[in-house]
């Protein structure tokens, strides 16, 4: 099988060299999503917002490549400070059905005012 690069509606286009979502056979990779709106400006709030809209940039990036939420397997997250963790939990629940996708979460150093960046690997139902 061939890979496809779709490109999720109502996400920014990178403006590095990357793809936001890959396709390769029934497996589906997605970059790491921010909270940035679809003009590539980050959204307000502090990090349940930004957790909201990241989410939703990974479930664009995975509506454009024909797999949902329910397909992940897993999850890594990136938190700029571990402290949001609490945060973090609020919203992810509200976004995956139990039985929830393997995840792991990390502390790391994210460009100025992001506070999380989410990717996703997912199986496609055949």
């Amino acid at each position: 099988m061939s890979r496809e690069f779709p490109q999720p509606e109502g996400v920014a286009r990178p403006q590095a060299p990357y793809s936001s979502v890959v396709v390769d056979g029934d497996l589906v990779y997605t970059a790491g999503q921010v909270a940035f709106d679809e003009t590539g400006q980050l959204v307000p709030g502090g990090i349940e917002e930004q957790v909201r809209r990241a989410l939703e940039n990974l479930a664009a990036c995975l509506r454009a490549a024909g797999a949902g939420l329910e397909d992940v397997l897993k999850v890594n997250v990136y938190l700029a400070d571990l402290g949001d963790f609490p945060g973090l939990n609020a919203v992810y629940s509200e976004f995956f059905p139990q039985p929830y996708p393997a995840r792991t979460t990390v502390g790391v150093s994210l460009p100025a005012g992001l506070l999380v960046e989410i990717e996703a690997v997912a199986r496609r139902r055949s």
